[in-house]
C-alpha cells in the first residue's frame, strides 16, 4: 500500500474510530441526563429524572372493554355477542361495589381530573369490538374531560369475532372505519407526543407482532436523544413471564395460542415472531434514553425490570384500574 493511501486510510480508520467514540460518549451522556431512579407503590410510580423540567403526571387507562352499541351495529351482533357480554357490569376495585361498565369508566375520568392529570394514555381494549356508538361514547367523555390524550389500539378494539381475514387486514380496516377519531389526526400504527420535555410513543402491537416501518418509526424516536416513554397494549416479553408478554416471546406462536378458536380469529404465526418483532424487542430494551414502557392486555398489575429499563403494566379498568405516572426531577 502506498504510504498517501495508508495516510488516508488511517485518518478515515481514525475518524470512524472518534466518531464511534463520541456516539458512545453521547449515548452515556443520554442516559446520565435522561435515566433516574424509579418507584412504585401500588398504582402510583415515580419518574425522578434530571431531563424532567417541571412537574408532570401522567394517567393511564386500560382495557376498560366498553360494550355500548345500538342499531348501526345490528349486522355485527353475532360477531360482537360474546364480549358484549362479558364486561356489562363489574366489581370496582376501591370501593367493591358493582358499576355498569360505562360508569366505571366516567368514574375513571373523573379521578384522572380530581388527580390534576396533565395527560391521559389510553393503552387499548377500551372497548371490547369496534362499535360505533363505544367509540362515540368514550371521545364525548375524553373530550368533556379537558385533559389531552393519546390512544394506542388492544387487540378487541378492532376484533369483530368470526370475520374474514387476517389480523393485520381486520385492524386496518376496522381501524379506518371506528377508530381513527380517537387518533387526533395521528397515524394509527405509531406516533408520538412531547409534553413537558417528555416524549410519548405509541406503538401498535395489538397483533402481537411489529411492523418495519413501526420498528424505524421507534429508531427515529430514540435518535432524537429526548427522554421517552413507550407505550403499547401487549407488554413485551420479559424472561419468566407467560405468552400474555406476547410482544417478543421466544415461544408466542401457533403451539401456544389456545383460544383463537373461542375468539374466532386467524391463529398465532407457526413459525413464531417475525425477524422485525424480535429485532424491536431487543431495540426497546436497548435504547437509552427510554425511560420506561407502559402496557395494560393482561388484566393484571405488574411491575418488570429489563437492563434497567421498567415496564408497568396497568390492570383493566373494567374493574376501575387506573395507572398513575409522576414525573419528578432530581432532588
Amino acid at each position: 500500500m502506498k504510504r498517501r493511501d495508508f495516510l488516508g486510510t488511517s485518518a478515515l480508520v481514525g475518524a470512524g474510530s472518534l466518531m464511534q467514540r463520541g456516539q458512545a460518549e453521547e449515548s452515556a451522556k443520554t442516559v446520565e441526563t435522561a435515566r433516574g431512579s424509579f418507584s412504585l407503590t401500588g398504582y402510583r410510580s415515580a419518574v425522578y429524572s434530571p431531563a424532567v423540567a417541571e412537574p408532570f403526571r401522567l394517567f393511564q387507562i386500560t382495557d376498560s372493554h366498553l360494550a355500548l352499541d345500538d342499531a348501526r351495529g345490528e349486522a355485527w351482533r353475532d360477531n360482537s355477542k360474546r364480549m358484549a357480554a362479558a364486561f356489562q357490569n363489574n366489581v370496582h376495585f376501591e370501593d367493591g361495589k358493582t358499576y355498569p361498565n360505562p360508569e366505571i369508566f366516567e368514574m375513571t375520568l373523573a379521578r384522572a381530573q380530581q388527580e390534576k392529570a396533565d395527560f391521559i394514555a389510553l393503552t387499548g381494549d377500551i372497548f371490547s369490538f369496534p362499535s360505533e356508538a363505544a367509540v362515540e361514547f368514550a371521545l364525548d367523555k375524553l373530550n368533556a374531560a379537558g385533559i389531552p390524550f393519546g390512544y394506542v389500539a388492544g387487540n378487541h378494539d378492532w376484533h369483530y369475532e368470526g370475520l374474514p381475514g387476517s389480523s393485520k387486514e381486520l385492524r386496518d380496516t376496522w381501524t379506518a372505519r371506528r377508530l381513527v377519531p380517537l387518533y387526533q389526526g395521528a397515524h394509527p400504527l405509531y406516533h408520538s407526543q412531547e409534553h413537558k420535555g417528555i416524549r410519548f410513543v405509541f406503538i401498535d402491537n395489538s397483533i402481537y407482532e411489529i411492523l418495519p416501518e413501526q420498528l424505524d418509526f421507534f429508531r427515529s424516536e430514540a435518535a432524537t436523544g429526548n427522554p421517552l416513554v413507550l407505550l403499547m397494549h401487549i407488554p413485551l416479553y420479559i424472561p419468566g413471564r407467560g405468552v400474555g408478554f406476547g410482544c417478543g416471546h421466544p415461544q408466542w406462536g401457533a403451539a401456544t395460542d389456545h383460544i383463537w378458536e373461542l375468539e374466532r380469529r386467524e391463529i398465532w404465526r407457526k413459525e413464531g415472531h417475525t425477524e422485525t418483532t424480535f429485532a424491536f424487542h431487543k431495540e426497546v430494551f436497548s435504547t437509552p434514553n427510554l425511560l420506561f414502557v407502559l402496557a395494560g392486555h393482561i388484566h393484571q398489575a405488574s411491575l418488570d425490570v429489563k437492563q434497567d429499563i421498567p415496564q408497568i403494566v396497568t390492570a383493566h379498568n373494567a374493574c376501575g384500574h387506573f395507572g398513575v405516572v409522576d414525573f419528578k426531577a432530581l432532588p
